[in-house]
């Protein structure tokens, strides 16, 4: 409800005039509310949408239109809030709802990422917390009030920052009700009504009851001043952004539409036409799905999230702001390795990823399971680069196999010629049997061929050699091998 006095009425004209550029706003003075704010944070939010929204397509592939609506609402929030700052408090508007969201999307689409992202570029404190972490009566070290204290934490102790903050949930959905009149049905119920207080506007006191140490604090100030501050912090500006996969959901929308399950399974299991279906979201549906309507009142603004198929996941590889391929390049940089992709490695990796259905974490994975041996060995090698191609991809051990051997032999000829001036080589049949050795054995390249020919210099430098090829023959007996060889050929290298 708005006051139409005529003072509101030129006040608020007055404010409509404004340049946005010119208008700075100020959070609230400690006397305006309860509470004692630490510091008085001046807010400049000064982003605009499309500003905001090509700085998320960066980081955020084939999320385009969701990243449209998600920037639009969020510099939304912030720019009003500049505006209302310099309208008085009693002229301004009741019962104001915010922009909080709602995101809907399948695991691994960039829900986390993208709030993370826009955090960090507005630079508000933000906390993140698990839906399913919580219960009616609290949680193991508090309660849903605790997502509101935390920020301050992140703030560094500015309440008045904190108060610009944002509160992401995810697992929202793991808390909707069946239907039950009892067991974890109440307490879901009750997360829900707990948040929707938060969601709107409350005080919430910065120290727990449950606090010892806050108790005893305030009875020290009590008898030293006469009187107990209590510190609060106000939800009135905090952006809350919840999301949950919602698995269940198309099911209801389907439902609702009248469609019969016969003609329409495929369409059912079609990751594409689930996608259009719930695009049809509407608000009855997530009352459906176990939400109080008021719950569902306090997000207004609802963006579905597409779902990553194979081409996707490789864009997102191939993006240079890519964190999975820059994350294990700095991986191997940290042992002063160079890690490098192909394309059609990349595209390989894409599709594995693909097939274990948990969007871009599953490339993390595929990652891992491909590349940890290497991560494991190469250190300890004089191995600078690696390059991951198809013949890696599908040859892995193989692969490092032939990467240790040729480490392994390089060292040996490095040392063997330093300290005796001799050139040792090695054919392919000595190649092939120093691998299968050092396989069974589970020795290194290098050790193994210092314990089989690390007296091959007295015979060579008997016959007067400055280089000798080791044959494979070597390999099976080395000394029968050396004494046999000398015999022959002493008269003739002499």
């Amino acid at each position: 409800m708005i006051n139409s006095s005529p003072d509101h009425e030129k006040i608020f004209d007055e404010i409509l005039k404004m340049n946005p550029d010119e208008v700075q706003a100020k959070p609230d003075s400690a006397g305006d509310h309860p509470g004692t704010k630490v510091h008085e944070s001046e807010i400049n939010f000064n982003l605009l949408p499309e500003e905001l929204e090509e700085f998320l397509n960066r980081y955020i592939i084939n999320q385009e239109s969701s990243i449209e609506i998600i920037a639009t609402k969020v510099c939304t929030h912030f720019n009003r809030m500049k505006i209302e700052m310099n309208i008085p408090e009693d002229q301004r508007i009741v019962g104001n709802i915010k922009s909080n969201m709602l995101l809907i999307g399948p695991t691994g689409v960039g829900k986390t990422y993208i709030i993370k992202h826009i955090a960090k570029k507005i630079g508000v404190p933000f906390v993140k917390a698990d839906a399913t972490k919580f219960s009616e009566t609290g949680y193991v070290g508090g309660d849903v009030e605790d997502l509101v204290r935390e920020l301050v934490y992140e703030a560094d102790g500015d309440i008045a920052k904190a108060e610009y903050g944002i509160i992401y949930i995810d697992e929202i959905d793991k808390i909707a009700s069946s239907g039950n009149t009892s067991g974890p049905d109440v307490s879901r119920t009750g997360v829900q009504r707990n948040l929707l207080k938060l969601m709107e506007e409350s005080e919430v006191d910065l120290k727990t009851p449950h606090d010892l140490a806050s108790q005893v604090e305030a009875a020290m100030e009590a008898q030293r001043t006469g009187k107990v501050t209590r510190k609060k912090i106000n939800t009135k500006n905090i952006l809350f952004i919840v999301s949950g996969a919602f698995s269940n959901l198309p099911d209801i929308i389907n439902k609702r539409l009248n469609r019969q399950s016969i003609g329409f399974d495929k369409l059912r299991t079609s990751a594409a036409a689930k996608q259009e279906v719930i695009k049809q979201l509407k608000t009855e549906d997530l009352i459906e799905f176990g939400f109080e309507s008021e719950f569902i009142g306090r997000l207004p603004v609802s963006v579905i999230l597409n779902e990553l198929d194979v081409d996707g996941l490789y864009k997102i590889l191939k993006n240079s702001h890519s964190t999975v391929v820059f994350g294990k390049k700095m991986d191997f940089k940290a042992y002063g390795i160079d890690l490098d992709f192909s394309d059609d490695a990349l595209m390989e990796l894409a599709k594995r990823a693909h097939l274990e259905k948990t969007g871009a974490r599953g490339l993390l994975s595929v990652f891992e399971k491909l590349l940890i041996k290497f991560e494991k060995k190469l250190p300890s090698t004089d191995i600078k680069k690696l390059y991951v191609d198809m013949n890696l991809i599908n040859n892995p051990d193989k692969t490092l196999s032939a990467l240790l051997l040729e480490d392994g032999l390089t060292k040996f000829q490095k040392e063997f010629l330093i300290e005796h001036g001799i050139y040792l080589s090695f054919d392919d049949e000595s190649k092939t049997k120093l691998e299968k050795k050092s396989n069974e054995s589970n020795k290194k390249i290098r050790d193994l061929c210092d314990e089989l020919f690390k007296d091959f210099f007295h015979g060579i430098r008997l016959m007067k050699l400055e280089a000798f090829t080791i044959p494979g023959a070597a390999v099976d007996n080395p000394k029968e091998f050396l004494d046999s060889y000398i015999k022959q050929n002493y008269k003739t290298q002499v």
